[in-house]
């Protein structure tokens, strides 16, 4: 093989006189041409055995039976397709001819020009093969990735066929499952004790409070009477620190105190929301008590004036802020207003539905309903007030205790 460039030309002597030039053996050629042997040309050529044709004109290799025609043999009124003009013809070559055909020149081939011809189709022959191998090396490399995307897209279909435990599976749903399951707003087997679905603090229902539908879910009703309330078996709400404490209420009353949410059964409450009297009219109201012996002069009072309040759906939300000493009021996720207190009075007894204490005495019973009722360990920012009021708290903010959720 060569690189693609003409190979140095090293002159050769001139071939002896009589001799057959290179290549061939010295003398002059036998009669039929190096190659043929030696003597006569058989009268059939080479190939075929000598003699005349068979009998009845079949030709080599097609018998012929006597009286059938044969069936290659041209009519006498149809030309022969294949005949060639004799002025075309031409004697066939033999060596002591020259040129050698095709190939101009005198009495010997020119060698340098066949053997520029052999290299030029070996170059090409060669940018073929080098071209042809390219060619599989990209279709091997595109087809390697093609299978490494398929594998990648097929390991993302496993993986949803077997999707993980969702994390902020609903209360009441079993985590994992397609189809959730029916929300209980009450312990199994009890009707009259509303379930934490996110604690173990259980709320027992009075005799005028009854639970009814609100939506798809369920709410409490309350008639405004003294059996009309539900108490928890503990407290829910350590007041010695930051809490949040929410419900969504519906107020029927037209006129006095009505409070949703307070805790404590002894002497006075710790805290309570809910609605009171102020200046005359009923506000939303958050209140917290000071002192140990209940008095007026030591409560702290939070109130929303001039606000919708009856058969009005509302959100109350009640904060503490332990560190700073602070009390807020939000109504639907509105700041309505906050106070400094000088603490919050740890009050004997569990958390209530539907009523308060005052002085020994239980007042200001609910009238209407409530659900989607919640307490936090922490004191909400305004900002998480209102992400709560679009519902896009988050999962990391969890509530201690809930009831009732829709």
């Amino acid at each position: 093989m060569t690189d693609g460039t003409n190979p140095q030309s090293n002159p050769q002597p001139e071939p002896a006189p009589g001799s057959g030039g290179y290549g061939f053996p010295p003398g002059p050629p036998a009669q039929g041409g190096y190659g043929f042997p030696p003597g006569p040309t058989a009268q059939s050529g080479y190939g075929f055995p000598p003699g005349a044709p068979a009998q009845g004109g079949g030709g080599y290799g097609y018998p012929q039976q006597p009286g059938q025609p044969n069936p290659y043999q041209q009519g006498p009124h149809q030309p022969d397709p294949y005949a060639q003009d004799p002025a075309a013809q031409q004697a066939p070559w033999s060596p002591a001819q020259s040129p050698v055909p095709g190939i101009p020149g005198g009495d010997q081939p020119d060698w340098e020009a066949l053997a520029d011809r052999s290299a030029a189709e070996r170059r090409k022959k060669r940018m073929w093969m080098l071209g042809g191998g390219v060619t599989v090396l990209a279709l091997l490399a595109g087809g390697g990735t093609f299978f490494l995307l398929n594998g990648d897209n097929g390991k993302q279909d496993g993986a949803d066929d077997n999707p993980s435990a969702s994390a902020s599976a609903s209360p009441g749903e079993t985590s994992g499952s397609k189809s959730p399951a029916p929300y209980s707003p009450t312990v199994e087997g009890d009707a009259t004790l509303l379930r934490d679905s996110n604690g173990k603090i259980g709320i027992r229902l009075g005799p005028d409070t009854q639970i009814g539908p609100v939506g798809k879910r369920f709410q409490i009703i309350s008639k405004g009477t003294a059996n009309a309330y539900a108490q928890a078996a503990e407290q829910a709400v350590d007041v010695s620190k930051s809490f949040t404490v929410t419900a969504r209420v519906y107020n029927s009353a037209t006129k006095g105190g009505r409070i949703a949410v307070s805790q404590g059964d002894g002497e006075s409450f710790s805290f309570e929301l809910g609605l009171d009297e102020v200046n005359g009219k009923q506000a939303w109201i958050f209140r917290v008590q000071t002192g140990d012996k209940g008095a007026a002069a030591t409560t702290r009072t939070v109130a929303a004036e001039g606000l919708p309040m009856l058969k009005t759906a509302t959100t109350l939300m009640a904060t503490y802020d332990a560190e700073k000493k602070i009390i807020a009021l939000y109504v639907e996720g509105k700041k309505a207003g906050e106070m400094p207190v000088p603490g919050i009075w740890q009050a004997p007894g569990p958390l209530q539905l539907g009523r308060s204490k005052h002085h020994n005495i239980w007042i200001n019973a609910w009238q209407g309903a409530m659900h989607n009722i919640r307490t936090y360990d922490s004191a909400f920012s305004q900002e998480q007030v209102t992400a709560y009021e679009a519902g896009k708290l988050g999962a990391t903010t969890k509530p201690s205790h809930s009831w009732l959720l829709t």
